[in-house]
């Protein structure tokens, strides 16, 4: 059966063939813990629908685009989904194996996704905090996790933020949800950027270190910290904020170029530069961006890869870009948002085969961008706990 392309770039024969191939070579690769036949049938006309529906990818919709559409094939399809006992966990690790052997990963980016949602018939509905639009909403808030890697942004693991979990806090929601993946997956140690406003808190960067897992987090302005050269000398080591702590290396501030995620093949420079600092009881490396010479810092980041080299590390920062561009994209192509039911396991099937579809797309290279650029809103510069 051919897949349609809906707003896919390139003619539509080569392109439906290239989609057609990558959706089958990826439910090959990532099905096998399926041990039912009709399990992986299904979960191939779930991937296919996915693709192929306009609009939102309703169970129904799905059912009469790659089924009989009879209310048998409605059922069926929706207890595969929300009824049966299948487990994600085992397909994501396969994705991210799959995705590892294409190309070798670069860097875990973790990024939160709203789901504004009235009513109680959704898993995890309630009043929650969206870090981008500083403000609280109705709905679902959870964190993805993306593979990054060359050409490749696709999301591989997801965790729904359960807000009345006192122990649930946004960062360890986070750090949960890729350490879930990455050991699962067998991918290795590598960089976890975590791309929230202000997200780099003395709580963040000590759960990151006891997990042992390598962290560039966004930093407030206004956190404070201790130069690492003042409290080596003993005398004048007073908390400074990260802004101030910048500004006043500005004079070893280097150009760096990079690829603009939002414009294809186009360049832009920035400035760049990083300090040790002492935070949270342990030495960290500051480094911020500046595109104007003459102002402030416009982003600040925090990490313990204090060897790393500020430029290269802002580079990896960059990843959060495509990654934002990709998931405008794919938030309505596939259906990432589209789940309905009380199910938390029902959601976790749906992001964890909308993530299938994603990257077959990507794989085809029928993943196009919006028509113009999106950006996120600015943060506003506090937010409340959780964060």
């Amino acid at each position: 059966m051919d897949i349609g392309t809906g707003n896919g770039a390139g003619s539509g024969g080569a392109r439906r063939d290239r989609l057609d191939e990558a959706v089958e070579e990826l439910c090959g690769a990532v099905f096998p813990s399926l041990r039912r036949r009709d399990q992986r049938e299904r979960g191939r006309q779930y991937v296919r629908g996915l693709i192929t529906v306009a609009g939102r990818k309703s169970i129904r919709n799905m059912a009469h685009q790659t089924g009989g559409g009879g209310p048998a094939e409605e059922q069926a399809l929706h207890h595969f989904i929300a009824g049966s006992t299948w487990e994600w966990e085992p397909i994501r690790a396969a994705l991210t194996r799959y995705l590892t052997r294409t190309a070798p990963l670069n860097a875990w980016v973790v990024q939160p996704m709203a789901i504004p949602r009235g009513g109680a018939h959704s898993a995890g509905v309630g009043n929650r905090f969206d870090p981008y639009q500083g403000q609280m909403f109705q709905g679902q808030q959870s964190f993805g996790t993306w593979f990054t890697s060359g050409g490749v942004a696709t999301p591989v693991g997801w965790r729904m933020h359960r807000e009345h979990d006192a122990d649930e806090s946004y960062e360890s929601c986070a750090l949960t949800g890729v350490t879930e993946i990455a050991r699962s997956a067998g991918a290795g140690v590598r960089p976890v950027v975590l791309d929230v406003p202000d997200i780099a808190t003395r709580a963040t960067v000590v759960r990151f270190a006891q997990a042992r897992v390598p962290l560039v987090a966004r930093v407030g302005a206004g956190a404070l910290m201790i130069p690492a050269d003042a409290r080596r000398a003993g005398s004048g080591a007073v908390p400074m904020g990260a802004r101030d702590v910048l500004q006043s290396v500005r004079g070893l501030r280097a150009p760096l170029e990079w690829a603009d995620p939002d414009r294809p093949g186009a360049r832009r420079s920035s400035l760049v530069a990083g300090v040790r600092v002492w935070f949270a009881g342990r030495e960290m490396l500051l480094f911020g961006e500046w595109t104007d010479a003459r102002r402030q810092p416009v982003q600040a980041w925090m990490t313990d890869l204090t060897r790393a080299a500020p430029a290269a590390l802002l580079r990896m920062t960059k990843e959060t870009g495509r990654v934002s561009r990709a998931a405008g994209t794919s938030l309505g192509r596939v259906g990432l948002r589209d789940f309905t039911g009380r199910s938390p396991a029902g959601w976790h099937r749906h992001v964890t085969l909308a993530s299938i579809a994603h990257a077959a797309l990507w794989q085809a290279g029928t993943l196009t961008p919006p028509p113009t650029p999106t950006n996120r809103p600015t943060p506003r510069p506090r937010c409340p706990s959780p964060c």
